[in-house]
């Protein structure tokens, strides 16, 4: 085993999953910059690394230094103090700064800034308030620095370091050594398979009663991530053991402590996290509760048709599914309207609402998601806001709109409800008072929720709720290809792929991954926004896989370095932030008020503090470094999170190397984003792949058979 001491200097590459890294090195001796390989995720430019390992010689990338284990240092020469205190690791000095400072106090730096904080004001332009801010984060980093230490001992990264070190702060090494299992509950992004690395290191045993609780409780949270709200108690113990490696017995007897203590909730010999048993239960009541409630407000006393259907006040003349539809709303404590694209769903919509106006009722309306509601804003000039707005949800109090503050109001409209999961909408309906009336209205044929249950299906499934199926395509959508073509694959045939100068639907034949990926960069860059005026902005990416070469994350790397290409950036797990890229939030964040699935554009990117704001829909929120792992790059995203979006221009991959992903739903959600053009490239082998594929993942939800069991 050979050692290596060098200072890093450029990160060329990092997988974000493993840790696998490659990066470039200045070593003492050596002319020109060593490659180094290795699991070192999260080590910063500047970084001094005492490394073992073994030389080797790649064909195809020449000779590089191959890491086993390493060690983070403080460096001790002039060069390597600069360019680790201008790496942003402390908050206050940028590269500027570093060399200011490294040319006042050389060798001496780090002692002065350990010792005699105070001496940094010798440095010209170097104010109090900064020096404050470097001493603060100084020894905010001390502190970290002991919490890496003891957890790199564990294998852990230094970005997991950081996040645990701001949950627990001076308390991380006794909560860790107390019980890593911990970690998975507390962190978002430390999962169990982590927490069970730390854990194996200090000694714990496979069978231990707090693995087996964190293995069953990691099971039902990836079920839950795949939609899932409840597991079979068989299949639980049985994915868990498996998981564990552990005796059987051993996850009968903890999952038996977990259902007495209420940590999981035992239901007909089917298990839920108790947040997921709580909403799947309290809707059903509540929605049960609300069809059976006495109206005081007899809406369904016939008026004039040009009155009831908006004739006066709109121009539009509604068809009579259409005016059925506006009827069985007025009818309705609660009601469905569903169809696909072209089929009038806003139109009828504006007249439920013209004909509850007429009433002078007030009506609530709301969406799944900020898009959504912006959209909905715009189709009926009335004010929409997300689920989490009308709910005055806050990260200190939650949702303050609940049972014992309910909204006001006299009807509620709800668009885009296949996006909502269990959790939400049992938060939604706590709110709703008795003498609403609730309208869901949603796209069926989508794909389901991000989150998990099947709300929207089940709800129509039972049979309990009045449900308004819109199938009429409207003549001015008979225009548009993207809308026939939705519904042509919606009904198992093969869509129309001739390409034209007059249509909206193109289709190109490419096989070859590689000719995919420059074809799309060239249609985003250029050639849409030549052709139709649509700027690369207004151009999105869909694809139905996250991995691979058209998948979303190589995607995102092509498409960033073609339209993004340079400026001031952040790098975190692999992946550069940069100013003026487009990126998405991919978990619910409560405390910043973002949400799964929100694109945003990153404007403001500050390198000495290594923070940087994204805006949202005219909103600015701030990230730490260590919280970067909440981002995505959102050039490209996949179509499960495109639900409840739509854009004016869409560009999709479709090959049989996605063929585990090609579905029709998935096929016709993508395509149905598309506002002005949508342009499909790849095979038609892939594209008739998708539309005979019927295949739907079925989720364990049991509100429609809760609905059914609560005699409504």
């Amino acid at each position: 085993m050979k050692k290596l001491r060098c200072v890093v200097e450029h990160i060329t590459y990092q997988n974000p999953e493993n840790g696998w890294s490659v990066m470039k090195v200045n070593v003492k001796g050596y002319k020109d910059l060593v490659t180094l390989t290795g699991s070192l995720l999260d080590v910063p430019v500047g970084s001094v690394l005492l490394c073992e390992g073994d030389w080797r010689v790649d064909a195809r990338y020449g000779q590089q230094f191959v890491v086993d284990s390493w060690t983070e240092v403080m460096p001790a020469t002039i060069y390597g103090i600069e360019k680790y205190l201008g790496s942003g690791l402390v908050k206050g000095i940028g590269p500027v700064f570093a060399n200011s400072i490294v040319s006042k106090f050389g060798t001496e730096t780090l002692n002065i800034i350990d010792n005699e904080p105070e001496r940094l004001l010798e440095v010209p332009k170097l104010g109090k308030k900064r020096v404050e801010r470097i001493k603060e984060s100084w020894e905010k980093q001390k502190d970290i620095k002991e919490v890496m230490v003891f957890l790199q001992g564990y294998g852990v990264s230094t970005a997991f370091a950081a996040k645990i070190y701001r949950k627990y702060e001076k308390e991380s090494i006794k909560k860790v050594k107390e019980n890593p299992y911990q970690l998975a509950d507390d962190i978002w992004g430390i999962g169990f398979k982590t927490a069970d690395g730390i854990a194996s290191k200090m000694g714990y045993e496979k069978n231990d009663p707090r693995r087996c609780r964190s293995g069953i409780l990691y099971t039902l949270n990836q079920l839950a991530e795949d939609g899932h709200v409840y597991a079979e108690q068989e299949q639980l113990v049985e994915t868990a053991t498996k998981l564990l490696e552990a005796e059987e017995v051993s996850v009968r007897e903890a999952l038996a402590s977990m259902i007495e203590s209420k940590d999981v909730i035992l239901d007909n010999e089917v298990v839920y996290l108790p947040p997921f048993y709580y909403a799947e239960d309290g809707s059903a009541k509540r929605l049960s509760a609300l069809l059976s409630s006495i109206d005081s407000n007899d809406y369904s006393i016939a008026a004039e048709p040009e009155m009831e259907y908006g004739g006066n006040h709109s121009g539009i003349v509604y068809d009579d599914v259409q005016q059925a539809a506006i009827q069985k709303a007025l009818d309705s404590k609660v009601m469905v309207l569903t169809g696909g694209p072209g089929t009038g769903k806003t139109t009828t919509t504006q007249g439920i609402i013209e004909a509850f106006k007429v009433r002078e009722k007030t009506i609530l309306l709301a969406a799944p998601t900020g898009r959504a509601a912006k959209r909905m804003t715009e189709a009926t000039g009335m004010e929409a806001k997300t689920i989490h707005r009308l709910l005055e949800y806050s990260p200190m109090d939650g949702y303050k709109r609940n049972e014992e503050n309910p909204l006001e109001g006299d009807v509620l409209i709800v668009d885009e409800c296949s996006m909502i999961d269990i959790l939400l909408f049992y938060n939604l309906m706590k709110a709703i008072p008795e003498k609403m009336r609730l309208i869901l209205v949603g796209d069926i044929d989508q794909l389901p929720s991000v989150g998990a249950g099947n709300v929207l299906r089940d709800i129509i499934d039972s049979n309990k709720i009045p449900v308004v199926r819109l199938t009429r395509i409207f003549r001015q959508a008979q225009t548009s290809r993207i809308v026939m073509n939705a519904h042509t694959i919606n009904a198992g045939h093969f869509p129309n792929i001739q390409n034209g100068q007059e249509t909206d639907f193109f289709f190109i034949k490419q096989e070859n991954p590689d000719e995919i990926v420059k074809l799309i960069i060239g249609l985003v860059r250029d050639r849409l926004s030549k052709r139709y005026g649509y700027p690369p902005k207004e151009i999105q990416v869909l694809t139905p896989m996250q991995r691979g070469t058209v998948g979303a994350a190589n995607l995102n790397i092509e498409l960033q370095n073609a339209l993004n290409p340079s400026g001031p950036s952040l790098a975190r797990g692999g992946y550069t932030y940069r100013q003026g890229d487009k990126v998405m939030q991919i978990r619910n964040n409560y405390d910043k008020s973002v949400f799964n699935g929100d694109i945003g554009y990153i404007t403001v990117v500050d390198t000495n503090e290594r923070t940087l704001s994204v805006t949202f829909d005219s909103r600015l929120v701030e990230y730490d470094i260590s919280e970067l792992d909440e981002l995505v790059l959102a050039y490209a995203v996949t179509i499960h999170k495109s639900q409840g979006s739509e854009f004016p221009v869409v560009v999709m991959p479709i090959t049989m190397k996605q063929f585990v992903m090609l579905q029709r739903n998935l096929i016709y959600t993508g395509i149905t984003r598309a506002k002005k053009i949508c342009v499909l490239v790849g095979t038609t082998k892939a594209l008739a792949f998708a539309v005979h594929n019927q295949t739907v993942s079925k989720r364990n939800t049991k509100l429609r058979e809760r609905l059914n069991n609560k005699g409504l």
